[in-house]
């Protein structure tokens, strides 16, 4: 049984997801960004950047107890667990984690920089909002150019690729986005969102997330508690 710390964002649905299509047991450990959870020492042991998601696997490998952080880092242990998911041709293999370093170094920093300045930030500036926004279009038109000749986004075969960005696009409402303007990115969109394990995956502890309206959750995420050396 794969023990699971996370909590229902982007990042934590990817490994849901992963898990959900690998047809692995887990349990998942709820991680409340919001009240702190993310800075207790019992988590930090296993994820010492103080972010959501991590995992322990008792079954490692050589049989032996592994914990790991990052989702990137998840995915392709999970793939490689279960070999699954990541094709074992050395050249397609190479073109899945181009684009799956791609979601982590643009997709994920910048669409996650276009949530805090468009939604979260204590006051609009105007040079940071517009940033962002034209970053994060400028990510759905690089897509949207790769699916117009590729059937999924690291290739033919549906990947860890296409599990690493999909969670990111579900607020495509907050990122000022216009599906109109990205129509083969939006059909991949749609083809995913309608498979069963990614309907299970996004639904992983999502009754326990609530808006984000009061002091005490905006100080844990963006105040100076996250700045803190530990």
């Amino acid at each position: 049984m794969i023990e699971v710390y996370s909590w229902p964002t982007p990042n934590g649905h990817k490994v849901h997801i992963m898990l959900e299509e690998c047809g692995l047991a887990y349990h998942a450990h709820p991680v409340n960004i919001g009240a702190g959870d993310q800075f207790k020492p019992e988590f930090l042991a296993i994820s010492p950047n103080n972010k959501i998601p991590a995992i322990t696997d008792p079954d490692g490998p050589e049989g032996k107890p592994i914990s790991l952080f990052e989702s990137g880092a998840i995915l392709l242990y999970l793939a490689g667990k279960t070999g699954k998911l990541l094709p074992e041709s050395v050249t397609a293999r190479y073109e899945v984690l181009q684009w799956l370093m791609f979601q982590m170094g643009g997709v994920g920093p910048m669409l996650g920089q276009t949530h805090h300045f468009r939604i979260y930030a204590p006051e609009k500036i105007d040079y940071a909002v517009n940033r962002y926004t034209n970053e994060a279009k400028r990510l759905y038109g690089v897509m949207d150019k790769r699916l117009a000749k590729s059937k999924y986004i690291g290739g033919s075969g549906y990947s860890i690729a296409d599990i690493a960005i999909f969670p990111w696009l579900r607020s495509w409402k907050n990122q000022g986005i216009e599906w109109a303007d990205y129509p083969h990115l939006k059909g991949w969109f749609d083809e995913i969102a309608a498979r069963p394990a990614v309907q299970r995956g996004v639904e992983v502890l999502a009754e326990l997330r609530k808006p984000l309206v009061d002091g005490k959750a905006r100080e844990a995420l963006f105040g100076a508690q996250q700045y803190q050396r530990r």
